[in-house]
């Protein structure tokens, strides 16, 4: 079996050719099977959530995959090693810029004689490991921006602050959350992938949100105002008479960062049926007929 931690194409159950969408879909669908929250903590499932998490942050990066893919960075989004050594480059190099002087059996020596011969370059200080998670937020919060608490793994109970506008996918930096650094050096940090969750009312595109706001026949034929929720709070929108199914209303600066919430206008019938209206609605076909599909393109087919 494929070792997830160094290929996060198998972290993530897909082809080296996924594309965007699929890589995502699988993310999301992995992520809710192995996040801690829904898994008791179960050790085994957790690192996978990890391994699954830090694939997800590599690939839903363009410029990382790329990277990745042309074997620039490792798995851990690291630097990987020159494939040469500094006497390979003195040997080919006529300029001998890359010689040194009393030559080096092995890079060993040239560390060694960079440090002072203390050890070689174990005593560096280096900076520790990044930690993946993941986090799913409700929409609005997306939306709002706020605190969002939640326990991650290793780290506690923490609040972490979401900006408003965040997109599913984004990853958030907690600095220093990390792995702790080597010989002094400093902690890595955390990053957090954070998936928005669906809404029943609002779905959005770009910057803009969409809604379906239901109304009742007579205010479809007369018109009025209507209380409508908004991120936030709720409004009143004025729906104009002699308003069809499928009208959009657009209310400006109510959606994202400037965008707007587009409403669009469902005439819904009363649940049980009313004799009355059901006779009004005869009397008046009888006097006033017209034909809804007169003008419709589906004619033409």
């Amino acid at each position: 079996m494929a070792d997830d931690t160094n290929n996060p194409y198998a972290a993530l159950g897909v082809a080296k050719t996924a594309s965007d969408a699929e890589i995502k879909k699988a993310y999301r669908r992995l992520a809710k099977e192995l996040h801690p929250d829904l898994t008791g903590n179960d050790p085994t499932k957790a690192d996978r959530f990890k391994a699954v998490s830090a694939a997800y942050d590599l690939l839903h990066d363009p410029e990382k995959r790329r990277r990745f893919d042309a074997g620039e960075i490792d798995a851990s989004g690291q630097e990987r090693p020159q494939q040469q050594y500094y006497r390979q480059y003195a040997e080919t190099d006529p300029s001998g810029r890359y010689g040194f002087e009393g030559g080096f059996d092995d890079l060993g020596d040239l560390f060694r004689n960079a440090f002072g011969g203390r050890g070689g370059y174990s005593n560096a200080r280096m900076r520790g490991q990044d930690r993946h998670f993941h986090m799913e937020i409700p929409f609005l919060e997306a939306i709002t921006g706020g605190k969002h608490p939640v326990t991650l793994p290793g780290i506690g109970r923490v609040e972490i602050a979401i900006p408003a506008g965040i997109e599913d996918g984004q990853t958030l930096r907690l600095a220093g959350k990390g792995e702790p650094g080597v010989n002094g050096g400093p902690a890595g940090d955390a990053l957090v992938t954070v998936t928005v969750a669906e809404d029943p009312v609002f779905r959005r595109e770009g910057n803009d949100i969409h809604m379906d706001l239901p109304i009742s026949i007579d205010e479809a034929v007369l018109g009025g105002p209507v209380e409508v929720p908004v991120p936030g709070g709720r409004v009143r929108l004025k729906v104009p008479a002699n308003a069809s199914s499928g009208k959009v209303m657009r209310l400006r600066g109510k959606g994202v960062k400037g965008g707007d919430l587009l409403v669009t206008l469902k005439i819904v019938l009363p649940e049980t049926e009313d004799p009355a209206l059901a006779e009004a609605i005869r009397a008046w076909r009888a006097k006033t007929a017209y034909d809804p599909r007169k003008s419709w393109e589906g004619n033409r087919t």
